[in-house]
């Protein structure tokens, strides 16, 4: 892999790990920026298969990703390289705003730092899931789509269900499930 491709991925989650504010959710979005959109390394569907799959996954989401993307993109030396920048900001902010709030704790606009960002990750998550909602639509139709969230929300919400037997259990269904090709190639043989 050459070195301006190794120099991408490195920037790539650099910038990712600087502006994640929130935690490995806030993170994908940017992630799919990043990935998707701005340097096309995966497509939409990739994308959301690599969502899945990392949800099912123990561990932080903000290294999974990042990690699977580099590894892809640059072999093993782009998984290093990509986790290491996107871990880098988070441990120096780590240590420089923990030093910090430990000393001006009290202080109202410190307090009032943490709850401003609160509604930005909140916009784009949102924004996302209309993404997400939007290509479901197309593949499954309306009410298979808004089925399938309605359940899945309830399940988690109320029931306590952990999301990752829900997406475990959605990969199984959809393995399972014979695909309309499949079905096509038989009957075209007969």
């Amino acid at each position: 892999m050459s070195t301006p491709e190794q120099r991408k991925i490195f920037c790539s989650f650099l910038r990712i790990g600087l502006l994640g504010f929130g935690g490995g959710p806030s993170m994908i979005p940017l992630v799919h920026q990043e990935a998707v959109k701005r340097h096309g390394w995966l497509k939409d569907e990739e994308f959301a298969d690599i969502l899945a799959i990392a949800n099912t996954l123990p561990g932080p989401i903000a290294t999974k990703m990042p990690g699977y993307i580099g590894y892809r993109v640059g072999g093993l030396l782009g998984c290093i390289n990509a986790v290491l920048a996107v871990i880098l900001p988070m441990i120096v902010a780590m240590i420089l705003l923990l030093g910090l709030f430990s000393h001006y704790r009290d202080v109202g606009w410190i307090h009032g730092m943490g709850q401003a960002v609160v509604p930005v990750v909140m916009v784009m998550m949102a924004q996302l899931a209309w993404d997400f909602l939007n290509k479901s639509r197309l593949a499954l139709g309306w009410t298979v789509s808004l089925l399938m969230a309605a359940t899945s929300g309830g399940l988690i919400h109320w029931v306590g269900v952990h999301p990752g037997w829900i997406i475990g259990a959605l990969l199984v269904t959809a393995l399972l499930q014979p695909t309309r090709e499949a079905g096509k190639t038989k009957e075209a043989t007969q």
